[in-house]
């Protein structure tokens, strides 16, 4: 019987070697952290499926405007043609102050100026997508613009409504009357979940496998509380007076 190492005997075995190991107990690993994903996605989504619960006493936040139909457009024969093309085009602003504006810096100074709200207008693909909920009617209404794009360093094309004047803003109060149902059950799953993800710092790796690549976004912690240093960020003042503390 001839004499054989034990790589080779492993070979010839069913026994695994040492490489094999490892590269099944990291596939193990990587397969668990993918249903963490899933189990995250799935708890989200139940989150999400919540009905809505009418409040007892309704609020305001806030007020809302939007586009209505002018008067004397509303008493015209025209009428039902411009209300159907304004539930296709019509937008909706929110702003804490009634005024609607925003503050911006000119000549070094803070000044106050409207918000700028139009009706919805068309990027070149939106237009030609036969999604696009126009008829060729109201298509007519629409002439083609071009608008310099400051992201993308060139011209783009966009259909704008060539009538604006038969539409005028309406401001109301924006009430809050339902509030979405929190599941008590579910949050805590939620929260046990993320502090896993969290504390372990699982969160760069899972989204490395998931998805390809990673950024570390604000909204996760990039550092390991594992790790975290406890005399970061405090002064000598600070800590000596803890030492006198303690020693007392």
């Amino acid at each position: 019987m001839e004499n054989y190492t034990a790589e080779e005997y492993a070979l010839c075995s069913r026994f695994k070697n040492k490489r094999t190991k490892k590269r099944l107990v990291k596939e193990d690993f990587e397969k668990q952290l993918i249903q963490l994903r899933k189990l995250e996605v799935e708890l989200w989504k139940k989150r999400q499926e919540l009905p809505l619960v009418p409040l007892a006493v309704p609020y305001q936040k806030g007020w809302q405007r939007n586009f209505v139909l002018r008067e004397d457009i509303a008493r015209s024969s025209e009428y039902s043609f411009y209300k159907v093309l304004l539930e296709k085009i019509n937008t909706v602003q929110f702003s804490s102050e009634k005024s609607f504006k925003k503050k911006k810096k000119r000549k070094r100074k803070h000044v106050y100026v409207e918000k700028l709200q139009t009706v919805q207008e068309f990027s070149e693909s939106e237009w030609r997508s036969p999604k696009l909920a126009l008829t060729e009617k109201e298509k007519t209404h629409f002439y083609k613009r071009e608008r310099w794009c400051p992201n993308c360093k060139r011209y783009k094309i966009h259909y704008v409504f060539n009538e604006p004047w038969r539409y005028v803003f309406r401001i109301k109060p924006y009430m809050i009357t339902h509030t979405k149902m929190v599941d008590a059950v579910l949050e805590s799953e939620i929260q046990v979940l993320d502090n896993y993800i969290t504390n372990l710092n699982l969160r760069y790796k899972i989204n490395k496998l998931v998805h390809g690549s990673s950024y570390r976004y604000k909204y996760y912690q990039t550092e390991n509380p594992r790790e975290l240093n406890p005399i970061k960020n405090k002064s000598l003042h600070v800590l000596y007076q803890q030492y006198r503390d303690e020693m007392i």
